[in-house]
């Protein structure tokens, strides 16, 4: 396992958790590839500041029980973790949002270059997080 990618993935959600998007969106290559959980793949940092604008804008959402792993040459790692949210503004497409609390286990794979995030793909079970603000 290699440190220095496991240290960035651990900033990388640090910087969410606190809501520091500026140090957050800093941990990302110019040309990020962020692949959206069932959705469409968006390339570049500007692109990503969109999205979590508008992730920001929807929900409240801390991330716990995180277990990191990075590949020996730290090219790519991955996280597992439960998301523990509020789904407080209704997003586009989905259910109406009354302030419903979700606990959603979910992952991340990552591609690193030049000690930055180059590609984030996330992943959840969208039914059951539909499910649970459903209810």
């Amino acid at each position: 396992m290699n440190q220095t990618s496991i240290t960035l993935v651990e900033q990388y959600y640090a910087a969410f958790n606190g809501g520091d998007m500026a140090t957050f969106l800093n941990l990302l290559t110019d040309d990020v590839i962020h692949d959206i959980n069932q959705g469409k793949r968006e390339i570049g940092k500007e692109a990503f500041t969109q999205f979590m604008a508008c992730m920001n804008h929807n929900y409240k959402e801390q991330l716990v029980d995180m277990v990191i792993m990075a590949t020996a040459d730290g090219k790519r790692a991955a996280a597992e973790f439960v998301v523990l949210g509020e789904y407080i503004k209704t997003d586009t497409g989905l259910p109406e949002a009354q302030g419903q609390t979700y606990h959603l286990p979910a992952g991340a794979f990552f591609e690193i270059r030049d000690n930055k995030v180059a590609r984030i793909t996330n992943y959840y079970n969208l039914q059951d997080w539909i499910a649970q603000v459903s209810g």
